[in-house]
């Protein structure tokens, strides 16, 4: 066998990187735990929250690296998603190259950062152009699935026999790389394929699909959607009408996805998620108006049943409709399934991170989030002012994100972002609630701001201890359920004012013991300085800066 220079310094850079690793001794793997109905992502035995960026898509290969780590460490990130691309990683059948994987991996530590890895295989966003060249050369092997008049689409077959299993041994292969390359744990977590599902037409029609199409209704689908029908046996059509065709097209897609997780499962048994591209939650129209197959809203009990080695179902959010926004956050938080959001854009949608928190996300990342195609040109680019809006969140929380991690885990964070026209938000905490307010002027009354850029986080540390911080907000707190109805409950107490027929034998003032301001350092809050007088009178406000505070209340 004749090697190339090329060919012969990536095996040597491979078999060194692959001995200096067998000498690291191997951390836990991470997983997905659940306790009490909450998630938590465990990475080295603990909680760990994913402050992410995921790249462009064509980011990953090393030439286009120097221009990823600078935009990583503008942004404060802890992870980065990178997508590893089928075509690379098996240019021949049956033969792999590992070096981007170990290129990626080596970088990733010297800039001491998280990966999570996107295993780009059979589906891209509904297509199968990541495939490698010797199979898009071979369709009659590897087939597209056809439309309902018999015409080939440009997306993959969920039956293809062939196709999933090229697909299940690349996987496995790359998992198997990972599980010898990373004993680091590094990569902490893998996406199986990206967006699948198909664009342009509900379903595959060939021939193989028909007949599944018109056979029963698997018992475990039936159940996964709380179907019941007059037939005993019911075909699709039968079991799901107007909704059959989605259906059926989620369950075929699912069962390969999950057949390729199972494999690469079976070897390495790191954390495993797919994701969506969604319908509009609100608004989510008929069959055909969204992207069909893939685990969106409607069908992700079927993904569930149908996909069992897939951990997580997580949702790429893209829209700039806030209320879409916050339903899509509801949605896929279920008690089977944590909250992850691993693709996001928008600068005005970095506030939702704090309403991911509040419904125990493990983790956030906005996509596009490197310097290859410039900083505020051309498409798919970020401008200044969105790195900015995710960086300020990520210099916030990054230093402690442990600790939030951990707290969220137990049940004790809350957190919650501005929606107008709410301009008030109350967090119950037992015998206090944390009251948020967003502009908020110095009479006591919350306005809104200009724009709704607002957002807080509180955690109980103790029965009266709490942990706070936010952007452009107030908090105060208020023993609960003490003269909650006054109606100028902000602005009059404490002012000598308060009429006497507002005052009732329970009710309670609020004093701050204290208010330390400080930093966190290897999950130890280092304290810098006390609050008092105007910084407090008021209630704690925040503004655009990362403050983060440790605030120990009382009543008299």
């Amino acid at each position: 066998m004749k090697f190339t220079s090329t060919v012969l310094a990536a095996l040597v850079a491979t078999s060194l990187v692959v001995a200096l690793h067998a000498q690291v001794k191997e951390r836990p793997i991470p997983r997905i735990v659940k306790k009490d109905g909450r998630f938590a992502l465990l990475v080295d035995g603990a909680p760990y929250l994913v402050l992410g960026g995921q790249v462009h898509n064509s980011s990953t290969w090393p030439a286009m690296l120097p221009k990823v780590w600078p935009a990583m460490e503008d942004l404060n990130v802890n992870t980065v998603e990178m997508p590893i691309y089928w075509e690379q990683f098996e240019p021949r059948p049956g033969q792999y190259d590992y070096t981007t994987i170990d290129t990626v991996l080596t970088q990733a530590r010297q800039h001491h950062v998280r990966l999570v890895l996107l295993w780009f295989g059979t589906w891209k966003n509904g297509s199968q152009h990541y495939m490698p060249e010797w199979m898009k050369l071979a369709p009659d092997r590897y087939p597209h699935l056809v439309d309902k008049n018999g015409q080939a689409v440009d997306s993959p077959s969920p039956f293809a026999a062939a196709s999933l299993e090229a697909d299940k041994t690349a996987f496995t292969a790359f998992m198997r790389h990972l599980k010898k390359a990373d004993p680091e744990r590094t990569v902490i977590m893998v996406q199986v394929e990206n967006e699948a599902g198909t664009w342009g037409t509900l379903r595959d029609y060939s021939p193989a699909a028909q007949k599944l199409f018109t056979s029963p209704v698997p018992r475990d689908m039936l159940d996964a959607m709380q179907v019941t029908s007059s037939a005993s046996s019911p075909n699709w059509q039968e079991a799901f009408g107007p909704e059959a065709e989605v259906c059926f097209h989620a369950w075929s897609v699912a069962k390969y996805v999950g057949q390729v997780a199972a494999a690469g499962k079976a070897v390495y048994p790191l954390p495993l998620y797919a994701n969506a591209a969604l319908r509009d939650p609100l608004k989510p129209g008929a069959p055909g108006s969204y992207e069909s197959g893939g685990p969106t809203d409607n069908v992700l009990a079927i993904w569930k049943v149908a996909a069992p080695a897939l951990d997580i179902l997580a949702p790429d959010i893209y829209t700039n409709d806030p209320a879409a926004y916050l339903k899509v956050l509801e949605l896929y938080h279920r008690d089977d399934n944590p909250l992850f959001v691993p693709e996001t854009g928008g600068a005005a949608n970095a506030r939702f991170l704090f309403s991911a928190l509040g419904l125990q996300a493990i983790g956030f990342s906005p996509f596009g989030m490197d310097y290859t195609r410039g900083q505020d040109t051309g498409p798919g680019s970020r401008q200044p002012d969105e790195f900015l809006a995710w960086a300020m969140s990520y210099r916030l929380i990054g230093p402690m994100q442990r600790e939030i991690a951990r707290l969220n885990f137990e049940g004790k964070l809350k957190a919650v972002a501005e929606e107008p026209p709410k301009v008030v938000d109350t967090l119950p905490f037992g015998d206090w609630n944390a009251v948020v307010s967003y502009g908020a002027r110095r009479d006591g009354q919350a306005v809104g701001n200009a724009e709704p850029t607002g957002r807080a986080m509180v955690a109980q540390l103790k029965d009266n201890q709490f942990l706070v911080t936010g952007f452009f907000c107030r908090v105060d707190f208020r023993p609960a359920g003490t003269g909650q109805q006054r109606k100028s409950q902000h602005s009059l107490e404490g002012t000598g004012q308060v009429p006497s027929a507002l005052i009732d034998s329970r009710w309670r003032h609020r004093q701050f013991l204290r208010v330390e301001e400080g930093t966190y350092e290897n999950g130890v809050f280092k304290f810098l300085r006390i609050w008092n007088g105007d910084e407090t009178d008021w209630g704690l406000n925040f503004s655009s800066e990362a403050v983060v505070l440790r605030v120990s209340v009382a009543t008299y």
